[in-house]
């Protein structure tokens, strides 16, 4: 492998972890860990602890916790809410492990770009499983649940095996979510409107106030005697 294919596949490991830790963290972990173990792929000594045994249990039991919570409607967004404060910074980790031990300043740039990362998929995810909620059928929950973690084991599987390729989908995705975001959030302003009954209109006008007793005129000056 040249030196650009080592930067590149490095640059796609590092920027695919944080992506998809944004998604679904335990399948990114998990995922990662069988494919190594496996033989399939060659991770970097820093992120070769995702094969250990205790880390795959761990994260298998939590992934088969949040197959099932992220496919009941409600429950997920508050799954995803709590998450929050997890795959973020799980994913800058995961992304300063990725890139290896090359300088101090490169894993801090990893971690940065890693948790960004991380932080736009997982709006993504939580607004658009959100506005899903809104829909009475758990049809559409399931199919985007399933379609997320194949999403998530079909993109770091790129990531490893062709790392190019990989880019220019994140490139794509990241394009996406620009573009997405913006409306999932007016979706979303909209949702809360309707469940809090605010039309988002103009305050109605104030009640004219009522009128009160004619008010009798003072007369200045003494009076004579």
């Amino acid at each position: 492998m040249t030196g650009l294919e080592q930067l590149t596949a490095t640059i796609a490991l590092t920027l695919g972890v944080g992506w998809a830790s944004g998604i679904n963290l335990y399948a990114a972990i998990l995922g990662l860990g069988l494919m190594h173990n496996l033989g399939h792929v060659t991770l970097p000594p820093s992120l070769e602890i995702v094969g250990e045994p205790l880390v795959l249990a761990a994260a298998g039991f939590m992934y088969a916790v949040e197959f099932f919570a992220d496919k009941t409607p409600g429950v997920d967004t508050g799954w995803d809410a709590l998450h929050t404060f997890i795959r973020l910074p799980a994913g800058a980790v995961l992304a300063m492990a990725a890139v290896g031990e090359v300088s101090l300043a490169a894993e801090i740039a990893a971690g940065l770009v890693g948790g960004g990362l991380a932080a736009g998929s997982h709006a993504v995810k939580a607004g658009g499983r959100a506005l899903i909620n809104t829909s009475p059928e758990p049809v559409t929950n399931w199919g985007a649940s399933i379609g997320e973690d194949a999403m998530v084991f079909g993109g770091l599987w790129l990531a490893l095996q062709y790392p190019l390729a990989f880019l220019l989908a994140l490139v794509a995705f990241i394009a996406l979510a620009v573009w997405l975001l913006p409306r999932i959030w007016r979706g979303l302003r909209r949702v809360f409107r309707t469940v809090t009954g605010r039309d988002g209109g103009d305050p109605p006008p104030e009640p004219p106030a009522p009128e009160g007793p004619p008010v009798q005129p003072r007369l200045g000056g003494k009076r004579q005697r």
